[in-house]
């Protein structure tokens, strides 16, 4: 029982999911994606005559199912099988936080930044409206997610999924040393 509240080693978790993605492939000719899951259900609830939803959802009905099981999955290990201990942060990313009068004290998402006040703050707009909205423009824009790319696409061995990808990390790199900051000091 212990396995199912600790954290799972990254070579355990990656290889998980790593081999998914050609099973999936294998067994069904599956293409494993989320951000794609949207879609299928805009097309299926959205009875506008909208292109981008004009085809035949129904053939991908396993992937809302898929979606719907990483639901269930992420609420089973962020309530029913939630480790006690705090989420282990570097100290240097808590030191990087704590000069800008950001506590790392809730873990991976600081009270300061977000919370229901400070979203009609200029940090917590700039932060979730804007940030939201940029992650799902550039989904749509690269016709996928961080992970669908370099999982998936790269495992596809596909040419715009590497580009996507190395862009992905380039753009967060610059973000974070160079813009990140700019918001924080806010």
């Amino acid at each position: 029982m212990d396995l199912l509240y600790k954290p799972w080693p990254w070579y355990i978790a990656g290889l998980s999911i790593g081999l998914t993605v050609p099973l999936l492939l294998w067994l069904g000719n599956k293409w494993l994606g989320i951000s794609s899951t949207l879609r299928h259900i805009c097309a299926a609830c959205v009875p506008a005559k909208i292109s981008l939803f004009a085809y035949n959802w129904k053939k991908e009905i396993w992937s809302l199912f898929f979606a719907g099981g990483l639901l269930i999955g992420g609420i089973l290990g962020g309530w029913v099988f939630a480790n006690p201990n705090p989420v282990a942060i570097s100290a240097d990313t808590v030191n990087y936080f704590t000069s800008f009068g950001i506590n790392q004290q809730i873990g991976l998402m600081p009270k300061e930044i977000f919370s229901w006040q400070d979203l009609f703050s200029l940090k917590g707009f700039l932060i979730m409206v804007v940030g939201g909205f940029l992650v799902g423009f550039g989904t749509r824009y690269a016709q996928g997610c961080t992970s669908g790319h370099g999982i998936l696409g790269l495992s596809a061995l596909q040419w715009p999924s590497l580009v996507a990808t190395l862009s992905f990390f380039i753009g967060g790199i610059l973000f974070s040393h160079f813009v990140l900051p700019l918001i924080l000091s806010l």
